[in-house]
């Protein structure tokens, strides 16, 4: 008699696939200078899912990926990215931005600004053909946040490439860093109210209300805690954020970022930190990746999703050199640094697609829109070290000289 695969005996299946196809596939094409691991992780997610593997072996898709393996797959999913979007609002420290302000300031609101706008033009050319608006948004939701997204850059994609570089603790690094976390902040600061619902208006403001008085004293425990003990009030802190934003009918993810935000990085162990972030992106977040992969569409034809995908990369990669040459000059940064510092900035890659996501979850954009966003992110990302490793050895080479004279 023949064995029926269980649920669970599928979903290690699944697992095995998620963690060994992309890493082989990054070790073999030796693409370590040129993505980092979890780019190769979300296109591999993209190729498992119903658009690609989906549609060519369909028997093989729908026997692995059943519906009791996504459900498991999104539970896995949700707890990671909850845990991911938590520590890149833990490392943001406005402190140093205030100290910084004119510079972070100034750079960080040209960098978001022009983009966004470009980006929102994309959005209101796309408005004019159906496919691209989900069923719950408005125009104003929409192109926000198609905008939005083609400003986003990804603070921790950031941080991986930066260590690549050997930059990450230089002053230049730190000047990055500064910038990309204050665009960070405003991203969810605009999810926020891109996803404001006046009919629930009245759960949103006790959500926040609330939320504000729980700070004052999560954050007074904290202090009073040791920090062994601060880690397990970290998780419980998550999940009571996270649910308290999903009730009121914003996004547990929004919860996530707001519960990390109001947490001081210097509460932990700063190596301890890093380590958490490096796991979560090792043993959870391909799962994220997947579960993104999965919900993956063609419905309005491969082409119109590529073309789609193509004017967003121009809006976002244009549109962030275009605003970060224009604070160079304003700020008086020697020569070169604007290019390098523009195309730094443009990593998506995660933080994009988990804003995206969002957009998906509220109907606010169709799975179309959301394939055509992945792809652009996807491709910025990629398009990132190879235009960033020359700039940043001649800017070496260049500082000697300088010097010596």
């Amino acid at each position: 008699m023949a064995h029926a695969a269980t649920t669970t005996e599928l979903f290690l299946v699944a697992m095995a696939i998620i963690f060994l196809l992309p890493y082989l596939a990054w070790r073999l094409a030796r693409l370590d200078n040129v993505a980092p691991l979890v780019v190769v992780q979300i296109v591999a997610g993209v190729l498992l899912g119903p658009g690609v593997l989906g549609h060519a072996f369909p028997g093989a898709y729908q026997a692995v990926f059943t519906a009791d393996v996504i459900l498991a797959l999104n539970g896995v999913a949700w707890w990671a990215v909850m845990l991911f979007v938590m520590l890149a609002g833990v490392e943001l420290d406005l402190r140093d931005a205030w100290r910084q302000r004119r510079d972070t300031g100034t750079t960080a609101a040209l960098a978001l600004g022009v983009p966004l706008v470009l980006g929102a033009l994309v959005g209101l050319g796309m408005l004019r053909f159906d496919g691209w608006i989900g069923p719950r948004g408005t125009p104003s939701q929409f192109v926000a946040g198609i905008g939005m997204a083609c400003a986003v850059t990804a603070l921790p994609i950031l941080v991986l490439l930066m260590e690549k570089l050997a930059i990450l603790r230089t002053p230049l690094g730190q000047r990055i860093l500064r910038y990309a976390s204050l665009d960070d902040l405003a991203i969810w600061g605009v999810l926020a109210v891109v996803l404001m619902d006046w009919v629930r208006i009245g759960r949103q403001a006790t959500f926040l209300v609330a939320f504000a008085l729980a700070c004052v004293a999560f954050r007074r425990l904290m202090r009073a805690i040791p920090e062994r003990d601060r880690w397990y009030a970290m998780l419980v802190w998550l999940a009571v954020c996270a649910f308290g934003a999903d009730w009121s009918g914003l996004h547990f993810m929004v919860g996530a970022f707001l519960a990390g935000v109001v947490m001081d990085r210097d509460w932990f162990d700063h190596d301890a930190l890093d380590r958490l972030r490096q796991h979560v992106l090792l043993l959870l977040m391909p799962v994220f990746f997947l579960s993104t992969g999965l919900r993956t569409g063609w419905e309005m034809g491969g082409a119109g999703v590529v073309l789609a995908a193509a004017a967003l990369l121009v809006a976002s990669v244009a549109g962030k050199l275009a605003g970060v040459r224009l604070a160079g000059r304003l700020l008086g940064w020697p020569a070169g640094d604007a290019a390098l510092v523009g195309w730094l900035l443009q990593t998506k890659a995660l933080i994009m697609i988990i804003f995206a996501n969002v957009l998906l979850d509220k109907d606010i954009i169709t799975s179309a829109t959301f394939t055509a966003l992945l792809l652009m992110a996807v491709a910025s990302t990629v398009l990132t070290m190879p235009m960033a490793a020359p700039l940043l050895a001649r800017r070496r080479e260049a500082q000697p000289a300088a010097s010596a004279r």
